[in-house]
Formats: C-alpha cells, sequence, structure tokens
C-alpha cells in the first residue's frame, strides 16, 4: 500500500490516510486501498478496533478533483460511475467493519472526508478541526449516504444546517451538535482516539460481537427495545460461558 497505512499494535489498527501532499483527498486507488486494508483488518481475530486518521495534519479534502472532473464530464460514463461507486464503497467498508471505529479527526474533513469521518462508530476532533460539507458550494448534490450519517449521528436538525444549508463547523461545534464525542486540543486527538480504543483491543473476540449487537440495535434505523433485548441475547451468553470457563481453568 502506497497511500493508506496499515499499523496492528494491541489490538488495535491505526489506519492512516497518506496522502499529505494532497490533504489525503481520496483517488480511486486510495479507496481501493483502504477497503483492502480493513479486508486485512476483519480478516484476523486479533483485531478488536479500529482508528482512522489523516497524516500532514489533516484528515480528509474529500474527493480527488480528479474523480469530480470525470463524473462532472461525462456522469453516465461506466469509468465515471465505477470511481464514484469505489469512493462510496470505501465509506461503506469502514462502517461494515467487524471491529469498532474511531475518526481522530485533524484538520479539514470535507465532503466525502466528512462522510468517511462519520461512517465511523466513534468521533474524536480537534476543536479547530473543520467540518465542511462542500457539496452546496461546488453546485454538486450530497452523495454518499450524507444526509443519512449526519442525520443518524446528530439528528435532522444537525443534518439540515450542514447537509442542507452548507454550513461549515469547527470541532467544538461538533461536539455540542453530537457529531462528535470530544473536542480536545489538536495535539491530544490520536493519542485519545488510540486510548478509547484500547479496552476494545484488549479483548477482539468480546469487541467484534459487541460492534455487531451495537450496530443492529442503534442504527439507522434504530431497533425497538424488545428486539435489542434478543439480539443481545445470544452474545451476552456467549460472553458468560467465556467467563465461567476462564474461571475454571
Amino acid at each position: 500500500m502506497t497511500e493508506v497505512r496499515c499499523e496492528i499494535d494491541e489490538g488495535v489498527a491505526v489506519v492512516t490516510l497518506a496522502a499529505p501532499q494532497r490533504r489525503n483527498a481520496l483517488t480511486v486507488e486510495m479507496a481501493a486501498e483502504l477497503i483492502a486494508a480493513f479486508d486485512e483488518i476483519d480478516a484476523r481475530d486479533d483485531v478488536g478496533a479500529a482508528v482512522v486518521r489523516g497524516s500532514g495534519g489533516s484528515f480528509c479534502a474529500g474527493a480527488h478533483l480528479g474523480v469530480l472532473d470525470g463524473a462532472a464530464a461525462d456522469p453516465l460514463d461506466d469509468d465515471a460511475q465505477r470511481h464514484i461507486d469505489a469512493l462510496y464503497g470505501s465509506f461503506l467498508r469502514v462502517g461494515c467493519s467487524r471491529v469498532a471505529t474511531v475518526a481522530a479527526v485533524r484538520g479539514p474533513a470535507v465532503g466525502a472526508g466528512l462522510n468517511l469521518a462519520l461512517a465511523t462508530d466513534l468521533r474524536i476532533v480537534a476543536r479547530d478541526a473543520r467540518l465542511i460539507p462542500g457539496f452546496l458550494r461546488i453546485g454538486v448534490h450530497p452523495g454518499g449516504g450524507h444526509y443519512t450519517l449526519l442525520a443518524r449521528a446528530a439528528g435532522r436538525d444537525a443534518a439540515a444546517a450542514v447537509g442542507l444549508f452548507g454550513r461549515e463547523i469547527d470541532g467544538a461545534r461538533a461536539a455540542e451538535l453530537g457529531l462528535a464525542w470530544q473536542a480536545l486540543p489538536d495535539a491530544e486527538v490520536e493519542a485519545a482516539a488510540r486510548e478509547l480504543a484500547a479496552p476494545l483491543g484488549a479483548d477482539p473476540a468480546l469487541a467484534r460481537r459487541m460492534t455487531a449487537s451495537f450496530r443492529r440495535e442503534a442504527g439507522p434505523p434504530g431497533t425497538p427495545w424488545d428486539v435489542g433485548l434478543e439480539v443481545e441475547r445470544g452474545p451476552q451468553m456467549w460472553s458468560f460461558r467465556r467467563r465461567a470457563t476462564a474461571r475454571s481453568a
């Protein structure tokens, strides 16, 4: 891999977008590398969580202009369709990973880059990070499930303000709205994300079951309480038996 790095330590994978010369803007090739990184993570039983970060002080500046220009030139062209699908597929791959995911967001997260951050289970952001929808600014309809991702994280009003009205927000405001768990000084963001991931990395088998249950129940769409009870029953009984077995060993 040349523009996506994956380093695994103590059950936590750190996935780095490594194209700082363009503020980690996503190309088709980079999207394929991101998918491959999560294929590797999911194939390993010793990983319970993943942190997604950007290099060079930026999270992700969105889709590379070459991808956007190709789509604009002929939106119905087969290659243009495949290239857009590749970008969207990378968000979906992160969101469907078997492990819990945390985005460590520093600097700008623009358009597709904001989608990538929102595809994770949890976000830690720098207070001065810039969350920029960007679509309205360039006269393009949002894509990648942008409204769904915003609404599931922070509700309808926040989704309208950011996605529909195109409001840029900083990390501090993102945390106030519920788009991020915590806003911190820039230098503390990645360590905090790694610290959050560490307990899940310490018990990957349990972490993967918890992650699956969390997503089924939390949605979208959300799960009714009685259905949630049944979703949790099997994994919880597995964990009881494992605990008893460990005690008797």
